[in-house]
């Protein structure tokens, strides 16, 4: 009798620890209530599922982790790596050389008509490294407020300016679910002038401002919101310059990096498929404070899927790739198009992979 007592206090003490823990461990997230579109289907439609991601192709070096910003020049792959260093490799890896180590963690490149390789570091802001290696910091703050979490960046043809986002101010690098759970709208889209050195702010409010790409002709940037699943654009020239309008919203998962490839379309990585829980709660500030404690012990429901979107100019989907199976390739945050060749790299995976066009793009 007095062992079951005990046990019935015990069971009793541990219940009473975690309520308190859910309730009480203090936390920064404050979560704001909001309501996403029901999310699409991933059993039919646009986004049905398939397993066309399920023939990629390892290239470049082996054992690399997390090559998750990707530059393609000349046959050679330059990307940026979670330990910091930047390295360039040839498609086959044999010859492999390290650029520099930003002694942050690189997320986004972008090649500056003048030769520069310029790099959005998470933690060290926006930088630019020259052809005897040096690294030079462009910009670490706008309006006032440094950057949280620089994420991508894209450089226009001329030259002039750099665009480049901010994901969150208050959150940095690692820490990118607590951001989009707490979903308070910290990002922004920037604009660095390289021949004054400034920054300028383009868009704030943003909801985890991630991958950005220029369009056609440079009339227009867009920029992932990826705790919105959609993606935002910003008017450059034309009637609707200084606007910016929706470019696609209700995505089926959370867009990361965004690429175009010059001519017709845009490539769209997804880091996983939207959370069911996660779109249940929004609404609900004081339980996504408490999954917010939870997830500091439990891992992350995040699915492990292969997930990537073909968009034509106007934000329609023209090719849907995804791959759910066993020993996936995956969170795909990277894709971008390279001669008859999609090329793909991960925040966590230790290669960078590739498919190619004519599969990606089958009816």
């Amino acid at each position: 009798m007095r062992r079951s007592v005990r046990f019935h206090h015990l069971v009793l003490s541990v219940i009473v620890a975690m309520a308190a823990f859910l309730l009480l461990m203090p936390t920064r997230v404050q979560p704001v209530a909001w309501t996403p579109l029901p999310a699409p289907s991933l059993a039919s439609g646009p986004y049905a599922d398939n397993q066309r991601l399920k023939s990629l192709e390892r290239v470049g070096p082996d054992d690399i982790d997390g090559p998750e910003a990707l530059l393609l020049e000349n046959d050679v792959l330059i990307t940026g790596l979670h330990d910091g260093r930047l390295i360039r490799s040839s498609l086959d890896g044999k010859t492999t050389k390290m650029l520099a180590d930003t002694g942050g963690r690189p997320l986004g490149l972008a090649r500056h008509p003048n030769g520069l390789l310029v790099i959005a570091d998470a933690v060290k802001g926006l930088l630019s490294l020259d052809a005897q290696g040096r690294l030079i910091a462009l910009s670490t703050a706008a309006n006032g407020v440094p950057f949280g979490f620089t994420d991508d960046v894209v450089i226009d043809k001329s030259g002039h300016y750099a665009y480049f986002t901010d994901a969150s101010s208050r959150f940095g690098y690692g820490h990118d679910g607590e951001a989009i759970i707490e979903h308070s709208g910290d990002g922004r889209l920037l604009r660095y002038d390289f021949q004054t050195g400034k920054t300028a702010l383009l868009l704030d409010k943003l909801e985890f401002a991630n991958g950005v790409s220029l369009g056609p002709d440079e009339a227009f940037v867009l920029v992932n919101e990826t705790g919105a699943y959609r993606i935002s654009r910003y008017w450059l020239s034309g009637p609707k310059a200084g606007t910016h309008d929706l470019f696609i919203d209700n995505l089926p998962g959370l867009p990361d990096n965004l690429s175009f490839n010059g001519r017709d379309r845009f490539w769209l990585a997804l880091y996983a498929p939207r959370n069911a829980l996660l779109d249940a709660t929004a609404p609900h500030p004081f339980v996504r404070k408490m999954i917010t404690r939870a997830l500091t012990v439990l891992p992350k429901p995040v699915e492990k899927r292969g997930f990537a979107l073909g968009l034509d100019l106007e934000g329609k989907v023209i090719a849907n790739l995804q791959d759910g199976t066993s020993g996936n390739y995956s969170p795909i945050t990277t894709v971008r198009e390279y001669g008859e060749w999609l090329y793909v790299g991960s925040l966590k995976e230790k290669h960078l992979a590739r498919l190619p066009l004519s599969t990606a793009l089958q009816d």
